[in-house]
């Protein structure tokens, strides 16, 4: 179980960390009260693993029900259930811009200038802050650098690799394009089994189709430079916070040859620690 708790200065991420921690999948609540913490835990704990990632967003916008977050947290450790917390700062340089950009007004500034505001906030959760397990400065994170800070605390792999979901689809263009694809490759300039008899009523998932597409000079020189352009452009795409990359390998009917070069793509990837998932979107479509 990951039992996160987020908190730290007003603007300096809480939302985009919480929406990075969304798409890693955890269980995600912002502005919880502290005194429905222990309860919440117990349901969490008591799921047999229905709920094993969860995280939390508990601020100075509760008012008084802030001060109770330690207490709380002393009845989640004298109960067994185990949590970290991950405090968020920034700068007053940092802070100022932002909110100035957003046109937000800060929670403890009212009826006063904004840097009273941020300055009151950092005395209240300084002792928050000694607590805290993980401390961010984000001062000068872009929101793409956040989120790939957050996947690599909380998500991330010795590669770096974690946080990125690449969907693979062979698809038939004759059926029309992915719609959703960030990468489309069209591999109709392949050799085409559909011309051969004892291959036409086979697929791609089928040993044979793919012994016939692969012992082509142009089929694995075509495969060996589109891994090398997976292997160069994903960490970038990483770094940039893309956490889903769709890919569509298409040829006419998407039966044969964009199946067997999805599944090539698909080990290539998983080969090397990224999290793909395949489908063959028109495989059973062809009838013949």
């Amino acid at each position: 179980m990951r039992f996160i708790i987020i908190t730290g200065l007003s603007g300096a991420g809480k939302t985009q960390v919480i929406r990075c921690l969304e798409d890693l999948d955890y269980y995600c609540i912002d502005n919880m009260p502290p005194a429905l913490i222990p309860k919440f835990a117990e349901i969490c704990y008591s799921s047999n693993g229905k709920i094993n990632k969860v995280a939390m967003v508990i601020d100075i916008r509760g008012g008084d029900m802030f001060n109770e977050l330690f207490n709380e947290l002393n009845t989640l450790k004298a109960s067994g259930y185990n949590y970290e917390v991950l405090f968020l700062e920034a700068n007053n340089e940092a802070l100022v811009k932002r909110y100035k950009e957003t046109r937000r007004m800060h929670p403890l500034a009212r009826d006063g200038r904004l840097i009273d505001g941020i300055e009151k906030e950092r005395d209240i959760l300084e002792y928050v802050r000694k607590k805290a397990n993980h401390i961010l400065d984000t001062s000068s994170y872009t929101t793409a650098q956040l989120k790939n800070a957050v996947t690599e605390l909380f998500e991330g792999d010795e590669n770096g690799r974690g946080g990125i979901v690449i969907n693979i689809q062979s698809f038939g263009f004759k059926y029309g394009i992915v719609l959703d694809g960030d990468l489309v490759f069209d591999v109709r300039f392949l050799p085409n089994p559909y011309y051969k008899e004892k291959l036409k009523n086979h697929t791609g998932l089928d040993n044979d189709v793919q012994e016939y597409v692969l012992k082509f000079e142009q089929t694995q020189e075509f495969v060996k430079r589109l891994n090398e352009m997976m292997a160069y452009l994903l960490p970038y795409y990483i770094e940039e916070g893309k956490s889903q990359l769709v890919i569509g390998i298409g040829c006419t009917g998407g039966k044969h040859r964009s199946v067997t070069i999805a599944i090539q793509l698909y080990n290539f990837l998983k080969e090397n620690g990224y999290n793909a998932i395949i489908s063959h979107r028109d495989i059973l479509k062809d009838k013949y």
